[in-house]
């Protein structure tokens, strides 16, 4: 179990075992139109592969959204092992859409590490290591980033297609990378809500990790709350969380 654990979060699946960044320039600031989801409490259904070895277990997820602030946390669970991952960001909303200031992760058996959007110093440091990057506008983490895809598709409406693609510069443990989001087709996914109509939004591989895949599923009839997510490390892992219940606050 101790791959998992070191390689799970609870992040939407989105700190996992992805390494180290290479030391990359963030892209350019874009601005885009952008609608918030209505704040909620989202469990999930985890299911882990490693070399054979199947784990199952619950991520809980916190979104919350208003007054020009938002906050997520997420919390990935599995029986006698009990709390793995405990991840948060926290930050504001600006004219890039989810401005995160801090975002904490926590593995278990492991002291918690911190990335830190300064936003009066217009930097973006990190506890585990000394990289610095300027902050130029719509920067996100690994947990920030699975809302502001929501965020940014609820406002997109029809330029939210099959084909489009969408950049954002995420910040990890120690350094951070452009991820590239591109849209892939509607269909129909399997969730505790019922079959669910959903838009399928796959990562563009990493240059140095060309077997890795994320694939997020965001459902437009209920909010665009992200309804499925799978990790693929080529043959070696999969990760996959999808929806259970959802309830709105």
């Amino acid at each position: 179990m101790q791959g998992f654990t070191r390689h799970t979060t609870g992040g939407l699946l989105l700190a996992l075992a992805l390494g180290a960044a290479s030391a990359q320039e963030a892209p350019a600031a874009v601005k885009r139109a952008i609608e918030l989801p209505p704040s909620a409490d989202l469990n999930y259904e985890l299911q882990a592969r490693q070399r054979g070895f199947g784990l199952k277990g619950e991520a809980i997820v916190s979104w919350r959204a208003g007054d020009g602030k938002y906050s997520v946390s997420a919390v990935s669970k599995v029986p006698v092992l009990g709390t793995i991952t405990d991840d948060r960001s926290h930050g504001t909303v600006d004219a890039y859409g989810l401005a995160p200031a801090e975002f904490v992760e926590k593995r278990m058996r492991k002291d918690p590490t911190t990335a830190s959007f300064d936003r009066d110093a217009k930097a973006l440091s990190f506890s585990e290591s000394k990289q610095v990057y300027p902050l130029k506008g719509g920067e996100q983490d690994r947990v920030s980033i699975t809302w502001q895809l929501a965020t940014v598709a609820r406002g997109a409406g029809d330029r939210f297609k099959a084909g489009s693609e969408w950049p954002f510069f995420v910040a990890g443990r120690r350094d951070a990378e452009t991820w590239v989001f591109k849209v892939v087709k509607r269909e129909k996914v399997r969730t505790g809500l019922g079959e669910v109509d959903a838009v399928l939004v796959a990562r563009q591989p990493l240059s140095d990790k060309k077997d890795q895949t994320l694939e997020v599923w965001l459902a437009p009839q209920h909010e665009w709350y992200p309804v499925k997510l799978r990790y693929t490390d080529g043959d070696k892992e999969q990760i996959e969380q999808t929806l259970n219940t959802v309830t709105k606050r």
